[in-house]
C-alpha cells in the first residue's frame, strides 16, 4: 500500500511539473523552454550559469512542491496544490513573488537532508518562540540594530495581472524563507535585550494579551509608499477606521464633530491666557463644525490695540464673522438659541472676508526669537564657510564628511582678522566654544595643524536627524537659556489652552499644525543650538526640559506621524532630535539622560551617556521619578499634557503624580488583593524601589488618603499581586 501511495504521489507530481514547464513568463507572450525561461528569472544568475540537467531540475521541484506542505506551517504563502490559472492569480493577489523557478533548486537541497519531519519539528520550534515573543516589552533608547532599517521593506513585490492573458507562476519559496527569517531576527534581537537587560520573564510572559503588536508587523512596510506619506494622514486614518468600527471607540478632543465646514468666510477669536469664557467659546465653535483663527493678545499683544479700534473694549472672548463683530459668550448663545446664528453661518458659507475683516497673525508677528544684537563671530564663520575648503577627508583610518583642517582655519584668521598664528588659534578656540564648529571626534577644543574640524550644520547627524536647524547660519546673538525657556514656557501655556483639550490627554494636532504658534515654536527651539547650558539650576532644568520634551513629541508626530509599531516608535524615540548647546539630544536622551540622571533606558544595556560625553556634564545629579508622570509623548496612556514653571515645579509635579494615580493610574482591589498599576511603573520601576512593594509604598504617597491607608496596611498583612494594566499607544487625539 505504501508504495503504491507513492507512485501515486510521484505520478501526481510530475503533472504538476509538466504544468510548471507549460506556464508562459510575464516578460513574453509566447511560451518559453524552460532552459529560456530560467535563465530570465529574477536573482537567478547562479542558475543560468549552471548547466543542470532538465531530470535533476524537475525533481527538485518536485522536492520543493512536497515540502510546501510544512513550509505552509509556517505561514508564508499558499501551497500549490493544482498549478492552474485561478491558484496562480491568487497568490498574486496575495503580495507573492512569482517566479518560475529562481530559487527553488537552492531551496531543494536545504530541505533534502531534514525532510518532513525535521520541517515540521522547526515549525513547531518557531511557533513557540513567536508565541513568546508576543510578551516583548518596548524598546526605548533608539539605538539602531545594524540591518533593522533594511529589514522594513520587504523584498515582495506585487505585479498588476492582465484579464485578458491567461497568466501562472509560482512562489518564490527562497525569498519568501529569507523575509521569513529577517522578520524572526528582529524579533529575536528584542528578546536577547530584554533578557540580557536583567529583567525577569515572569512579568511579561503573565501579561500576554496587554503588549504591543509583534514587531513583525511593522517590518511589512511599503517602502514606496513610506516615501509619498503625509504624517498627517495617520490621523486622518485612524479617524477613518473609527468610524467603520474596526478600532474601540474614542473620545475626540472636545467630544464633537472632527471636520469643520468649508466656508469661504472667516471667524476670528479674540483671547487671552487664563480666560474661562474664552474656553467655553472655543467647544462651543468646535462643537457647530465652525473653524476659527484664535488670536490671543497676551501672546499677540499689539492686536490688543486692534481689538479696542474696532469693537470699542479690549475684554475678551469676541468673536468676529469677517468684519461683523457677534460678540461674546452671551451673545453666540442668544443667536443659537433664537436661530439666527445659521444665517450667520450661511453668510461665512458663500461671502469671503473684506479688506475691513480682522486678519490673522502675521508670520513673526510681535516675536522677539529673530530680533537681539548682531553676532560678530557669526559674521566671521559664514564668511570662514565660504573661504575655507570644505570636504571630506581621511584620519585614523576613518572617512569623515565635510570637514577642514584646523591649519586652513588658523590660515583664513591671521590674514582675515590680522592675527599672529598664535592669537589665530586662540581666536578659534573661542569660536568652537560658542559651539560654531567642534573637532569629529571631539578629542579637543581646537589645537593647529591637521586635527579634522566639521561646522555645527555640516555634522551628518544635525544635518540628517536634527529639527531645530534653520537654514543658514544665524546671525544673532544667542540669549541666555532662561530668557528661552521663559518664551517656550509662555508660549506652550498659550497652545495647550488653544489646541488641547481642559483635561489635557487630547490634542487637536490639525488645528496646531497651521498655526502661527507652531511656526512661533519652530523659531523658539532655533535659538537652542548655540544656547549655553551652564549654570542653569535644577529647577530651571526641570521645568526646561518637560516642557521641551513635551512640546519636541508633538513636534515629531507632526513630521513623522504617530509610530504604528515596535520600531517606529524606537525611531521617533531616538531619531528625531535637537541640537541644543551644540550637542544632539532625542527624547530618549531627554528623558533617560538628563531627567533621569543617566540610568539605563528599560530593557537596554547602556546608558544614554558615556563617561566622556559633555552632556553628561547637563544631566541631572539622580533620577527624578516624579517626570514620569509629566512626559507627554502623543499616547493615550499617557499623563495629561500642562506646562511647568520653574518657581513651582515640585509642587505641579505632585499634582501631576495624583492626578494621573487617582484617574487609573493605580487601582487596589481588597478583596483579591490586587494592585493594577500602569505599565509606567513596571518600565520605570528602579526610579521608585526596588521591589513591587516599595514602588506601591513609594507612589501610596500620591494617592488619596484613604486609599493610601488600605494600601499600607494590606501591604503590612499580607502579600499584594501586581498585574501592570496594558499601555494604550494610541494617538491622544
Amino acid at each position: 500500500m505504501e508504495k503504491k501511495e507513492l507512485m501515486e504521489t510521484i505520478e501526481s507530481n510530475s503533472q504538476a511539473v509538466q504544468k510548471l514547464e507549460d506556464v508562459p513568463t510575464f516578460q513574453n507572450e509566447k511560451a518559453k523552454s524552460p532552459e529560456e525561461v530560467k535563465s530570465q528569472n529574477i536573482g537567478s544568475d547562479d542558475l543560468a550559469s549552471d548547466n543542470r540537467h532538465a531530470d535533476e531540475h524537475k525533481s527538485n521541484v518536485m522536492k520543493t512542491e512536497t515540502d510546501d506542505e510544512s513550509f505552509n506551517n509556517v505561514g508564508q504563502n499558499p501551497s500549490v496544490d493544482n498549478v492552474d490559472g485561478s491558484k496562480v492569480s491568487e497568490l498574486y493577489s496575495q503580495g507573492g513573488i512569482v517566479d518560475m523557478t529562481s530559487g527553488q533548486d537552492d531551496l531543494a537541497k536545504g530541505m533534502n537532508e531534514g525532510g518532513d519531519v525535521e520541517s515540521t519539528r522547526i515549525n513547531q520550534k518557531i511557533d513557540e518562540i513567536l508565541s513568546e515573543d508576543n510578551n516583548l516589552e518596548p524598546v526605548f533608547d533608539g539605538t539602531e540594530v545594524p540591518g533593522m532599517e533594511a529589514s522594513r521593506s520587504t523584498d515582495n513585490c506585487s505585479l498588476d495581472l492582465n484579464a485578458d492573458h491567461d497568466t501562472q507562476g509560482v512562489v518564490e519559496k527562497a525569498v519568501a524563507l529569507k523575509n521569513f527569517v529577517r522578520e524572526r531576527s528582529a524579533v529575536a534581537v528584542s528578546t536577547v535585550l530584554r533578557r540580557l537587560s536583567g529583567k525577569g520573564d515572569e512579568g511579561s510572559m503573565s501579561n500576554s494579551d496587554d503588549e504591543s503588536k509583534n514587531a513583525s508587523e511593522s517590518l511589512n512596510v511599503d517602502s514606496t509608499e513610506k516615501k509619498s506619506w503625509n504624517p498627517l494622514n495617520y490621523i486622518r486614518r485612524s479617524f477613518d477606521a473609527e468610524s467603520e468600527g474596526k478600532n474601540e471607540c474614542r473620545v475626540p478632543i472636545t467630544g464633537g464633530p472632527h471636520y469643520p465646514i468649508v466656508m469661504k468666510g472667516r471667524i476670528i477669536l479674540y483671547t487671552r491666557l487664563g480666560c474661562q469664557e474664552s474656553k467655553i467659546v472655543r467647544l462651543f465653535l468646535y462643537m457647530k463644525r465652525l473653524r476659527y483663527v484664535e488670536i490671543n493678545i497676551d501672546v499677540y499683544p499689539s492686536r490688543k490695540q486692534e481689538l479696542d479700534k474696532i469693537s470699542g473694549s479690549t475684554s475678551v472672548p469676541k468673536v468676529f464673522f469677517n468684519e461683523i463683530l457677534i460678540g461674546g459668550l452671551n451673545e453666540l448663545k442668544s443667536l443659537d438659541e433664537s436661530g439666527q446664528l445659521d444665517e450667520k453661518i450661511e453668510f461665512l458659507i458663500t461671502e469671503a472676508p473684506s479688506i475691513e475683516a480682522p486678519l490673522p497673525p502675521l508670520s513673526e508677528e510681535d516675536d522677539a526669537s529673530s530680533s537681539g544684537a548682531l553676532d560678530e563671530m557669526a559674521l566671521i564663520v559664514s564668511k570662514m564657510k565660504e573661504s575655507i575648503v570644505v570636504k571630506d577627508r581621511f584620519y585614523k583610518m576613518r572617512r569623515f564628511t565635510k570637514c577642514f583642517l584646523g591649519s586652513e582655519a588658523v590660515d583664513f584668521l591671521s590674514e582675515d582678522q590680522y592675527l599672529e598664528r598664535q592669537e589665530a588659534v586662540e581666536f578659534a578656540r573661542n569660536l568652537a566654544s560658542k559651539f560654531f564648529f567642534q573637532h569629529v571626534l571631539d578629542e579637543n577644543l581646537f589645537e593647529d595643524g591637521n586635527h579634522l574640524y566639521r561646522f555645527l550644520d555640516d555634522d551628518p547627524v544635525v544635518a540628517s536627524k536634527c529639527f531645530n536647524i534653520p537654514r543658514g547660519l544665524t546671525t544673532v546673538q544667542p540669549k541666555p537659556i532662561i530668557e528661552i525657556a521663559s518664551r517656550l514656557r509662555f508660549l506652550s501655556r498659550a497652545i495647550f489652552e488653544a489646541y488641547v483639550s481642559e483635561d489635557g490627554h487630547h490634542v487637536n494636532y490639525r488645528s496646531f499644525h497651521g498655526s502661527e504658534e507652531f511656526a512661533r515654536y519652530l523659531r523658539i527651539v532655533e535659538e537652542l543650538q548655540r544656547v549655553e547650558m551652564r549654570d542653569i539650576s535644577r529647577e530651571e532644568k526641570l521645568a526646561f526640559f518637560i516642557n521641551l520634551y513635551n512640546m519636541m513629541a508633538i513636534h515629531a508626530i507632526l513630521e513623522w506621524g504617530h509610530p504604528a509599531g515596535e520600531l517606529e516608535r524606537r525611531k521617533l524615540f531616538g531619531d528625531f532630535k535637537y541640537v541644543i548647546g551644540g550637542s544632539t539630544y532625542s527624547l530618549s536622551a531627554i528623558q533617560n539622560g538628563i531627567l533621569r540622571g543617566n540610568q539605563r533606558p528599560p530593557y537596554n544595556l547602556r546608558k544614554p551617556f558615556g563617561a566622556k560625553d559633555k552632556r553628561a556634564s547637563v544631566a541631572l545629579p539622580y533620577s527624578e521619578p516624579l517626570v514620569h508622570f509629566a512626559l507627554v509623548c502623543g499616547t493615550r496612556s499617557g499623563p495629561a499634557l500642562r506646562c511647568y514653571s520653574p518657581r513651582d515645579i515640585d509642587k505641579e509635579l505632585v499634582d501631576s503624580a495624583r492626578n494621573f494615580l487617582r484617574s487609573g493610574g493605580l487601582l487596589i482591589d481588597l478583596n483579591t488583593k490586587v494592585a493594577r498599576a500602569s505599565r509606567i511603573l513596571k518600565w520605570f520601576s528602579g526610579d521608585f524601589g526596588k521591589s513591587d512593594a516599595e514602588v506601591l509604598r513609594h507612589v501610596s504617597n500620591y494617592l488619596d488618603p484613604a486609599d493610601a491607608e488600605v494600601l499600607l496596611d494590606l501591604l503590612a498583612t499580607s502579600e499584594v499581586k501586581v498585574i501592570h494594566t496594558p499601555y494604550d499607544w494610541a494617538l491622544n487625539d
